[in-house]
């Protein structure tokens, strides 16, 4: 009998330790990544220009977050530059400038027609 319950004291202990490391290994909820940067610009445009029903990104702003239209301002911003269209048309006709911080606020700088680049 005192075999069993120390078997289970150790196996309860252990349970609690591992879970309470997996708690702690977990980034900090104020702290985002490049990829959730990426999707919170992309949803942001979504939403300026109607929904999904009448708006698309490029493609850019899908896939890998490393490769999409973006510069890092070296204090905790990304900004997101990129075209977007019709449901069924390839033909950019929107460009949406959208900057995200590490910290997860976004602003949607510019949107509205495509600008001759610089």
């Amino acid at each position: 009998m005192l075999k069993q319950i120390t078997t289970i004291s150790y196996v309860v202990f252990f349970a609690l330790t591992i879970n309470s490391l997996s708690a702690h290994a977990q980034p900090s909820p104020d702290f985002i990544t490049l990829q959730r940067a990426e999707n919170l610009a992309r949803q942001a445009a979504e939403k300026a220009n109607g929904g999904l029903q009448h708006y698309r990104s490029s493609d850019s702003m899908h896939g890998p977050a490393e490769r999409s239209p973006y510069t890092y301002d070296g204090h905790g911003t990304w900004t997101f530059t990129f075209t977007g269209h019709s449901p069924g048309s390839d033909t950019p006709t929107v460009e949406s400038v959208v900057t995200v911080s590490k910290s997860g606020i976004v602003n949607v700088d510019y949107n509205g027609p495509i600008r001759p680049v610089k």
